[in-house]
């Protein structure tokens, strides 16, 4: 192959530029230099082309254009040299002379075009119309596919012998027995192209371009072409006259440009001579309406461009980005912070300190997954038209998504995890969809590395329950109880809810824990995975609350009294419980109840467990006496003894 193969990339917007003359109009556009257009010499016959076939446009929302020209006495035969070798070069395969043409005339003026076997039409007619339900057809790949309403197709009298924009039908093709063709150059509606194309799972270099947006002009200029170098290869005659049904042709659009919004856009001028040579090189045809402003047409070729910022950037994109200053627009109005955004920020600098990392993930899930952390009565909020099977849902929770990251990294080699997403949750109430703002943690791996001073420590759940126990602190505190989804494992799951909280407000918060055993399995993850999400607005507002309640309040004068009370509890007991016991008390100077260590085993019977539990006590009048300090002692012993059956553990 003689020459260089170039590839371009193309903006999805610049079908313009999926043909060889659509390449060389930009690049002229570049140089500012005239570009050479095709101008196709054809002999033509005298016979008349409309006495030899017919075209019906029944369906002209479809089909907005189509010419049809009829070649006799072609000779079908394999490709010259030359022919072959360009297309294989842009990785076409060559099939015979005349198909050979319509794929070359495609790459050359960005056209998609068809040959058909003219004796083979019924009546010698070609009608574009709708599908009718369940019709069938044998496309040129060999698959039989099944149409609807919906789709465009290509028939004769009797039957469908072409998908419009798509693909042509196996019954009509072009063989090396034929001998008279019909040759059809159309524009195809884009959105039904996508659509067909997208039902049928088949796309073609015809498809790709239709869909895009084809330039209708450009149909009669590409037949013209493509008859010239049949008649080369092939041989036979051209009928006079092409058969040109365009039942809607638009005018062109007119697009204003003004020097004021290109300086209010860009924050710099173009001279006038750039505007009109830029704007004319891309056939926009320029004409002055005043003092900075240009009134321009819309070359059928750019139906991308129908606003007056369409033409700013095609100005800026010739005239060169780098010419114009970097500039910050001026603000339009005073910014103004969302609701909760204080106590937001406050709650993310503190799971930061906690030695947490922010992620933010998309919220596409796949369904299978979502359905496995999804809460019962939940109705998912399903997409319509997915584009892949693993983002078919919106995830009705945040652990799925933590869950994927987690397993991302993990499978890339980062063992040791902590990950945070203030993100939303989406489900249906009612058909009507619903957003939920939720906080969601997750963590894997180690909690204490190991150093000279101390071994190295997993994460488990305690070092979770101390976390979020951390973040409640900002909302006045959180109320654990045992138990959790069924995806969560037995006995390190709880459900989380605000300790203060006000009239109105839900208690519920949300859940923590390990992740169960059996789904870490079926996700093939091998570490224990912690994990915990909790509504975002009910936390915020207790934040919020939290901080108003704040009060000054001076430093002890007097030193605080610690008590230890060493507990034999029976299995089932829970802190929480002997905390409340305690605070049922009342005892004003009662300050902190913390868990200070925890024994099975040795002298303690089964079923049962010794908890320590430290009490703390502070007054802001005097300092403790023994007697006050042993009045509260056994009070605190005769309230357990009584509410949970617990004794004192021997020393």
């Amino acid at each position: 192959m003689d020459g260089s193969v170039l590839d371009a990339e193309i903006t999805a917007n610049r079908t313009d530029c999926l043909g060889h003359f659509g390449i060389a109009r930009e690049v002229a556009a570049i140089y500012r230099l005239p570009v050479k257009s095709p101008a196709p010499k054809i002999k033509e016959s005298s016979e008349k082309v409309a006495g030899a076939a017919r075209v019906e446009i029944e369906s002209p929302d479809l089909c907005g254009r189509y010419t049809a020209r009829v070649l006799r006495g072609v000779k079908v035969q394999p490709s010259p040299d030359w022919l072959r070798r360009r297309l294989e070069a842009i990785g076409q395969n060559s099939i015979n002379n005349v198909v050979d043409v319509t794929n070359y005339v495609m790459f050359e003026l960005g056209q998609p075009m068809h040959a058909f076997d003219l004796d083979k039409l019924s009546e010698k007619r070609m009608v574009v119309r709708r599908a009718r339900p369940g019709e069938k057809i044998r496309t040129l790949d060999g698959l039989e596919r099944t149409l609807t309403k919906d789709m465009c197709v290509n028939a004769d009298a009797s039957r469908a012998i072409g998908i419009g924009g798509v693909m042509g039908g196996s019954e009509s093709e072009i063989g090396f027995s034929t001998t008279n063709i019909l040759l059809e150059s159309a524009w195809f509606d884009a959105v039904s192209v996508r659509r067909t194309s997208k039902a049928l799972g088949l796309r073609t270099e015809a498809s790709y371009r239709f869909e895009r947006g084809a330039d209708p002009e450009m149909a009669e200029l590409a037949s013209r072409r493509a008859a010239e170098l049949i008649l080369q290869i092939a041989g036979g005659e051209l009928l006079a006259g092409v058969v040109d049904a365009y039942p809607r042709r638009e005018p062109p659009l007119t697009i204003e440009l003004s020097r004021k919004e290109l300086l209010r856009v860009m924050g710099a001028d173009v001279p006038d001579r750039d505007i009109e040579e830029i704007l004319t090189a891309l056939g926009f045809k320029p004409l002055r309406d005043g003092e900075g402003v240009w009134k321009c047409t819309q070359p059928s070729w750019r139906r991308d461009v129908t606003r007056g910022i369409d033409l700013i950037e095609e100005v800026a994109r010739h005239y060169g980005y780098d010419k114009f200053p970097p500039r910050l627009s001026p603000a339009k109005g005073p910014a103004h912070r969302l609701p909760h955004a204080e106590a937001q920020d406050r709650l993310r600098n503190r799971v930061v300190a906690l030695g947490y990392q922010e992620i933010v993930e998309i919220p596409l899930v796949d369904a299978r997954r979502d359905e496995l952390f999804r809460a019962v009565g939940v109705a998912p909020a399903v997409i319509g038209n997915p584009l892949a099977e693993d983002a078919s849902v919106m995830r009705s929770n945040g652990i799925v998504s933590m869950i994927g990251a987690l397993e991302w990294n993990l499978n890339h080699g980062q063992r040791d995890l902590r990950l945070f997403e203030i993100g939303k949750t989406y489900e249906l109430q009612n058909g009507e969809p619903v957003e939920t703002r939720v906080l969601t943690l997750g963590a894997t791996g180690l909690a204490r590395e190991k150093t000279i001073h101390e071994v190295a420590r997993e994460f488990a759940f305690p070092d979770l329950r101390g976390d979020l126990d951390s973040l409640g602190g900002l909302a006045g505190g959180f109320s654990w109880q045992p138990g959790g989804p069924a995806w969560l494992a037995a006995g390190r799951a709880a459900q989380i809810s605000l300790a203060n909280a006000g009239a109105g407000q839900s208690d519920a918060l949300g859940t923590a824990g390990q992740l169960a055993r059996r789904i870490a399995d079926q996700l093939k993850l091998r570490q224990e995975i912690f994990v915990a999400e909790l509504r975002l607005e009910p936390l915020l507002g207790g934040i919020e609350a939290a901080s108003a309640a704040l009060r000054f309040v001076p430093l002890p004068r007097f030193p605080a009294a610690e008590r230890d009370f060493s507990l034999v509890l029976a299995d089932g007991v829970t802190f929480a419980q002997v905390a409340g016991a305690i605070r049922s008390l009342g005892v004003a100077e009662l300050k902190r109840v913390e868990a200070a260590d925890l024994f099975r085993g040795g002298q303690i019977p089964a079923g049962k467990f010794s908890l320590m539990v430290r009490v703390t006590f502070e007054s802001a009048q005097a300092t403790f006496t023994e007697a006050q300090l042993a009045d509260f002692s056994s009070r605190i012993v005769a309230a357990l003894e009584k509410q949970l059956g617990a004794t004192l553990r021997a020393s």
